[in-house]
């Protein structure tokens, strides 16, 4: 991921306004096998982000090679040292599917170049230059097979450490066809070693953005290889022919609080928001920001809102276990999600535009409008909802809540009805 302590002069780089990519794709026709992955992926609402890697050893984030300026020599010796005996696949698939996670999305490989499977593409990799001698992927991979979760790769597109790609050089002095092969030699490994893939995600674009990433090769490979994997590509501009998602950095949809989405408009791709749980996205021995459980709760709802998922990011320790302070958490959203989450999966966004008080999932002839800051008037005002309601009741079904439709909007009293101190959901069916 991108570094959050940016220059100003980066910030300006990357919000002038949003880019296109400018070089030619191919026509882009989903298939109706690839319009059910997608549907099926909106279905899921929540999954869990993974940032992990041999940068862990250095308990300062992910970015920490090119924020301490590691030479790659020097980097490369955290391999001696990364042994993470402690990683337990099925320890990590459980935390994720209690807190209500329906997916997990990890770093195959981050921007330092280390591959976190085993790859004949290089000897880079966890395999090959560490002592574990275990592929946590194929681990991984295995046991979300059997708990029926999602299993999605994150892939870099940058690599600050090989030749081929040249950080800091212009694209015309590497050897740039060398890298793009590389690339997809080790796509086509974790397409085809590790079950079905949900997604690849890509990240790292914005480096090289006015360079040809030959997308129409690497996106064409994915779907020849696994026809129902997603593509999305973390790269801060409009959506690309062939891509199946739209993501949004530290951000809900249409908003760019992030800094990453300026002028970014929301297609009608399948939408998703990644966020951290803390500062960074690797492990920070020194991060102690945490978000709290109200507040990581209210992202999902506010992202079911505006019609997205979230992917919720833990940077696992060194060791390979996921820090207790995210486990907490991630409890506490799962016993949030077990007795709510009928208002989140399976739902649809994009009802009414968000309101100071919350915002409103549908699914079905049913709204469900989550009341996530109270007002201090007894009711709260819903614009521009046109559909005529036949009932409203507090979620449990058993009160009654007062409503009034009229030409400016709907008016819900609901003082004293549905006082929860994270979410009031009022449940409205409508004709």
């Amino acid at each position: 991921m991108k570094q959050i302590f940016l220059t100003l002069f980066s910030i300006v780089v990357f919000t002038v306004s949003a880019q296109q990519y400018s070089y030619p794709m191919p026509e882009y026709v989903p298939t109706a096998e690839n319009l059910k992955a997608r549907k099926e992926f909106q279905d899921m609402k929540f999954g869990m982000f993974i940032h992990w890697g041999v940068y862990s050893v250095l308990g300062d984030g992910e970015w920490v090679m090119y924020q301490q300026k590691i030479k790659k020599d020097k980097y490369e010796l955290l391999t001696k040292v990364f042994n993470p005996q402690d990683f337990n696949a099925k320890e990590w698939v459980q935390i994720a599917k209690s807190a209500g996670m329906k997916y997990i999305t990890i770093t195959s490989r981050h921007h330092d170049g280390f591959s976190m499977f085993d790859s004949k593409a290089t000897d880079y990799d966890i395999i090959d230059a560490t002592r574990f001698g275990r592929d946590p992927l194929k681990e991984l991979a295995e046991e979300c097979k059997k708990e029926g979760i999602q299993l999605n790769f994150y892939y870099s597109l940058l690599d600050w450490g090989r030749e081929d790609y040249g950080f800091g050089k212009k694209i015309e002095d590497v050897d740039w066809d060398s890298y793009i092969k590389f690339m997809k030699a080790q796509l086509t490994e974790l397409l085809t070693n590790y079950g079905e893939i949900g997604c690849i995600w890509f990240d790292g674009h914005w480096n090289r953005k006015k360079d040809n990433w030959h997308y129409d090769e690497i996106y064409s490979l994915i779907h020849e290889l696994s026809p129902n994997t997603l593509i999305a590509n973390n790269h801060h501009i409009q959506p690309i022919p062939g891509e199946d998602i739209q993501t949004f950095e530290r951000d809900l949809p249409g908003e760019n609080k992030g800094g990453f989405s300026h002028g970014v408009e929301v297609s009608q791709l399948p939408l998703e928001s990644c966020a951290t749980m803390a500062k960074t996205w690797g492990f920070d021995i020194n991060d102690k920001k945490f978000k709290t459980t109200k507040q990581l709760i209210h992202f999902l709802v506010n992202a079911a809102g505006k019609n997205g998922n979230l992917l919720l990011n833990v940077g696992p320790m060194p060791n390979g276990e996921i820090q207790p302070e995210f486990v907490n958490s991630l409890k506490e959203m799962g016993e949030w999600t077990s007795k709510y989450g009928e208002s989140i999966y399976g739902t649809r966004g994009g009802v009414i535009k968000s309101q100071d008080w919350g915002t409103i999932t549908k699914k079905d002839k049913t709204l469900y409008v989550h009341i996530l800051n109270p007002t201090s008037e007894p009711y709260i005002f819903i614009p521009d909802l046109n559909e005529k309601i036949r009932s409203a009741t507090t979620f449990d079904g058993k009160t009654k809540v007062k409503f009034k439709q009229q030409k400016e909007g709907t008016f819900l009293y609901v003082q004293g009805k549905v006082e929860d101190d994270i979410d009031g959901i009022v449940k409205l069916l409508i004709k």
